[in-house]
């Protein structure tokens, strides 16, 4: 097969170990092959990045394993002359039989010379800190759901029937009457006198769901969850705080990146910058406008104003606003 890379190299990363291939022009006019094994301590891979530019390696090939490529990635990144390739497992699967490190290694080698990969997206070091923050914040999230549902067993193993009348089994009146209920209060007509604003016409509603056999066991637990729900809510403000301060790629300030809101009960709107116009269809069917914001601040404004617009339009609106700003 033609060869397109006349040096190139294959990782076959592990834990503690890279298995490295590399593969050059032989004395025959055919390809040789040299494999090292290499740990991935941080002196290890120096030396494996020193070994690979002494051998004048133009394109090196790793697989995609859990994350135990990115050691090996960033300190082989700031290598110039150096073109990394991150490939999908699946698209160099080999053939079945006896695998070893050292065939893997070679594998990928011969199929990276060959051109046969297609390389993976590996995100920048600005999208790949706020993919972090912003996926934690949703684990956040989602584990003050499952606090919540966790509340709302306890709850019905109790008896107390009071998710079927309140909307948030968390809001203020039903917080407060979780709170009686673990301080020992046990008189239904109490507990629903608790009750605020637009919970007071469900008073005899309340009374009924109250009545169940609450006992001290249902307080403790229900204490725990509660400052479970209470520690969790108070984490994700600050990961939404830091989304805010994340910089923009190629730009010297520190923009404030549009979230879904700082009560961390909704996913952030990760969006970095805009580098073209924004375009947006007004949702009562008024023509196509086109802004043109002046400067970044007023870029950053746009993006804020246009969720609330989409909200409110339709799905077709909101899929050309997206492919119209994918586009920019």
């Amino acid at each position: 097969m033609e060869v397109i890379v006349s040096r190139c190299a294959g990782l076959d990363v592990h834990k503690n170990t890279v298995m490295a291939c590399v593969r050059v022009p032989g004395p025959n006019g055919g390809r040789t092959s040299t494999v090292r094994q290499f740990r991935t301590f941080t002196a290890g891979l120096r030396q494996l990045r020193d070994w690979l530019v002494a051998e004048q390696v133009s394109q090196v090939v790793m697989e995609a394993t859990g994350v135990c490529w990115k050691p090996v990635w960033h300190v082989l990144d700031a290598t110039p002359g150096l073109e990394l390739m991150l490939v999908n497992a699946h698209a160099v699967k080999n053939m079945p039989g006896r695998k070893t490190d050292v065939a893997d290694a070679v594998w990928l080698a011969e199929l990276g010379e060959c051109g046969l990969l297609r390389p993976s997206f590996v995100p920048p070091p600005v999208i790949a800190q706020l993919r972090d923050l912003t996926r934690y914040r949703k684990k956040l999230i989602e584990e003050r759901a499952r606090e919540t549902q966790r509340i709302q067993k306890l709850l019905e193993d109790a008896g107390i029937k009071l998710d079927s009348v309140v909307s948030d089994i968390l809001g203020v009146s039903a917080r407060q009457m979780l709170e009686a209920l673990i301080a020992g209060v046990r008189d239904v007509a109490a507990l629903a006198e608790l009750a605020r604003t637009r919970m007071r016409p469900k008073i005899p509603q309340l009374r009924q769901a109250l009545e169940g056999r609450f006992g001290a066991h249902h307080a403790l637990m229900l204490r725990m969850h509660l400052e479970h729900v209470d520690q969790l809510s108070c984490r994700v403000p600050p990961s939404s705080a830091m989304t805010r301060r994340s910089p923009r790629p190629n730009s010297r300030q520190q923009p404030e990146i549009a979230t879904g809101g700082d009560t961390g009960l909704r996913a952030p709107l990760s969006i970095t910058r805009l580098k073209a116009d924004c375009w947006y269809r007004r949702p009562l069917g008024c023509h196509r406008r086109r802004r043109r914001p002046a400067n970044d601040t007023a870029i950053v404004r746009a993006v804020r104003d246009v969720p609330h617009r989409v909200r409110r339009a339709s799905s077709c609106l909101f899929s050309r606003f997206r492919k119209s700003v994918q586009r920019r």
